[in-house]
This record gives C-alpha cells, sequence and structure tokens, in this order.
C-alpha cells in the first residue's frame, strides 16, 4: 500500500510535466514566421503543369520545399478564396507577377507563390481560374501549411531570400492588405537587398 502512495506523486509530476511539454509544443508553432529566420520545413507538391514547374525551375519528384524554387526571392501569399481581401488584391498580385516577368532585371530572380488556407485543389482551382492568377497556388485543404506558418490570418506576405549557398531567410512576414504592385515590389526590392 505504501508503494502505490508514492507511485501517484510520480505518475501527477510526470503527467504535469507531458501537459506542459505539450503546451509549450502547440504555443511555440502559432507565432508567424519571423523576419530573419528561416522557413518551416515543409513539402508542397511539385505542380502538375510543366510551365509552372518550369516557372519554379523544379525537375521532377513529388515534392519540393519552397527553398529549392531557383530563385533569389520567392514571395509567399497565404490566401483563402473566402478572404474579400484576397479577391480584391489578386488583380494586383497578378500585376506585380507581370511587372516582374516583363523586367528584364527581374524575371527569375523573383518569384511568387500562393497558399490556400483551408482551401482544398477545387477551391485553390476555382480561385485560379476566376481570377486569372497566374503564379501557382497550392492547396493547404487540412490547414497543415497554415499551422507550420502560425496560423495566420489571410492575406499574409513572406519575403524569403535566397543565398548562394543554399540557405535561406525571411526577411518580410505580415499581415495586411496589398497596397499596389509597385509599392510592394519595391519595398520587396529594399528588403531583400537586389535594389
Amino acid at each position: 500500500m505504501n508503494r502505490e502512495i508514492k507511485k501517484i506523486p510520480l505518475a501527477l509530476a510526470t503527467g504535469a510535466i507531458a501537459l506542459v511539454l505539450l503546451y509549450c509544443l502547440a504555443f511555440a508553432s502559432t507565432a508567424p514566421p519571423q523576419a530573419g529566420s528561416v522557413l518551416p520545413d515543409l513539402n508542397l507538391p511539385v505542380p502538375e503543369r510543366a510551365a509552372e514547374r518550369n516557372y519554379l525551375g523544379l525537375e521532377g519528384g513529388a515534392y519540393f520545399k519552397i527553398p529549392e524554387i531557383k530563385a533569389e526571392v520567392v514571395i509567399i501569399e497565404i490566401f483563402s478564396m473566402y478572404c474579400p481581401y484576397c479577391q480584391r488584391e489578386a488583380p494586383e498580385i497578378n500585376r506585380l507577377y507581370s511587372i516582374i516577368e516583363k523586367s528584364p532585371d527581374l524575371k527569375g530572380k523573383i518569384k511568387l507563390v500562393g497558399i490556400g488556407a483551408g482551401n482544398s485543389p477545387f477551391e485553390v482551382g476555382i480561385f485560379k481560374e476566376k481570377y486569372t492568377v497566374p503564379f501557382p497556388l497550392f492547396s493547404d485543404e487540412d490547414f497543415a501549411l497554415h499551422k507550420c506558418f502560425g496560423e495566420v490570418r489571410t492575406p499574409y506576405f513572406i519575403g524569403v531570400k535566397m543565398n548562394a549557398d543554399g540557405t535561406h531567410r525571411i526577411f518580410y512576414s505580415k499581415l495586411g492588405e496589398f497596397k499596389g504592385a509597385e509599392p510592394f515590389l519595391g519595398l520587396m526590392l529594399r528588403l531583400s537587398g537586389l535594389q
């Protein structure tokens, strides 16, 4: 009987430690990516369309990581097809893509991708078609990627600088309305060091 009583505090202490660890792990992943940090280690499916694979500079395989994109800067937009701001800003973000692709100094150096938080492949396809989005969009139907990014609201933009040695760093991470293609591009060029 005495042994049984001694086991109770040990079991309670072990349980309390486990709960604290779970709490810390749960809340550690809820912070959005910070400037100066690196992206969460996540996999995206290689696009089925050859044009999108070529745009991203991807060879083959089933999955890739964002730092594998052939670019000096990658701009990630976390969006939702149900977000009215995302819908309203889609034409201007498309214009950003167009400005980059038409510039001999920027084409190939800056790439855009979108991640549809909570959106199925069907919903992402509807958004892509309705707003004629020219860059790759990825479904995040189960919010797995969204959780890795700290469950941010939409639209959320992350700028990532790719380094020559294969490393990368986040230089921009903000929620907010897109204030226009030219001002945003100027900000990305300045903060990334491309300008």
